[in-house]
């Protein structure tokens, strides 16, 4: 394949986009600096592409021998699950069972830790006995506990939304919590400075092994949080309502993550950070915001996107704009009929509607990404603050 030249006659990767609006300027340098970064030879930039540290979110990056952790970030194998479930939406939308199913979910799902290890679940067993780096042992055995099973800051969510025939879903956001970031930081100091703020570590050298063995033990992580999760959740909804959970319907992605594909004659790591896998037939979950629909999916394969997706409607404002521009009395304007939990409505700001793109958009812009399987509204919303 030949090697793209930039405008100013410098190699580049191959960039394809699919754009809901124009990239702002400060994204438009990342990008190119991560196409002219060694070794990168394709770059497709999702509908939500949004400034992040390193590289942007919404950003997908194939290598032929270089890892480069930025591109997958620090909260790695952070994703998605969704559950439905034997009832209509019908079932939690008034006052008092809302309210009744917010309180239970401040003790079924904790934010940050439990309140200690006896209260912590056990780590299942495939995950201890995955590899994993001798100096973050201790972090899993202690950290790693603490945290499984509970749904962290920002942009995580438990939500419980309204498909197209009313039927009761349950759609969950959660990440490698504290893990995450601590084999980012542990790996950040072995890579090599690459230049424009981004490093790199070699597939394989040892520390590239390392990092790749450690990524894949904080996906399965993630994968085994956000399950503790729902299965808190489903209990939850038995106890207290008397619905079952349907886990024929159970689906579950990530959208953070490096991994070897193959594409076309060549074999790639790609790199996706804030970006769906989206394989022809492959099931996966797209949510839009607190007030706004979300979506599940299937992937249509598309080969100049490395068959990716978007991972949500992505960031409008930063965090700080969001809190700076968006007053309580808007946030609670956008959810309307969205129930949450009022006391929070001033932390909860940065994460409004208006913070985020048109989710409708981002799909108007990746049709040839993902195909739409089912529509769902929200009904109840249950962050961190």
């Amino acid at each position: 394949m030949t090697t793209p030249i930039d405008k100013n006659g410098e190699s580049a990767a191959k960039l394809k986009t699919w754009l809901s609006e124009p990239m702002s300027h400060e994204v438009k340098l990342a990008v190119d600096r991560l196409r002219r970064a060694e070794d990168v030879v394709n770059v497709a930039v999702m509908p939500d592409v949004h400034l992040a540290a390193g590289v942007c979110v919404g950003n997908v990056v194939a290598t032929t021998r270089l890892i480069y952790p930025q591109a997958v970030g620090s909260d790695i194998g952070c994703g998605m699950m969704a559950l439905a479930f034997d009832a209509g939406a019908d079932s939690i939308r008034k006052q008092r069972r809302a309210e009744k199913l917010l309180d239970a979910l401040k003790v079924a799902v904790p934010t940050m830790r439990h309140r200690s290890l006896d209260a912590a679940p056990q780590l299942p067993v495939a995950l201890s006995a995955m590899p994993l780096s001798a100096s973050l042992e201790s972090d899993a055995r202690r950290e790693g506990r603490i945290e499984l099973g509970t749904l962290g800051r920002g942009n995580h969510f438990v939500e419980f939304q309204a498909d197209e025939e009313d039927r009761l879903w349950l759609m969950l956001h959660s990440g490698s919590r504290h893990m995450g970031q601590a084999i980012n930081s542990l790996h950040a100091r072995n890579g090599v400075r690459a230049g424009g703020g981004l490093y790199h570590l070699d597939s394989e050298s040892d520390a590239g092994r390392a990092y790749l063995a450690d990524v894949e033990w904080a996906r399965a992580f993630a994968d085994s949080n956000r399950r503790c999760m729902l299965n808190a959740i489903a209990g939850t909804m038995a106890e207290l309502f008397g619905i079952a959970s349907l886990p024929d319907t159970l689906l579950a992605c990530d959208h953070n993550h490096v991994r070897r594909e193959r594409h076309g004659e060549r074999e790639l790591w790609v790199h996706r950070k804030g970006a769906a896998s989206a394989s022809d037939g492959e099931a996966g979950i797209i949510p839009g915001s607190m007030g706004t629909r979300s979506f599940h999916v299937v992937g249509r394969g598309c080969v100049d996107a490395l068959r990716s997706s978007s991972h949500g409607a992505g960031r409008a404002m930063s965090r700080s704009d969001a809190r700076r521009r968006i007053p309580t009395r808007k946030l609670i304007q956008q959810l309307g009929e969205v129930w949450f939990d009022e006391r929070l409505a001033d932390k909860l700001c940065e994460e409004a509607p208006s913070a985020y793109k048109d989710i409708d958009a981002v799909f108007r812009a990746q049709r040839e990404l993902t195909r739409v399987v089912r529509r769902l509204t929200p009904v109840l919303a249950y962050k961190g603050t």
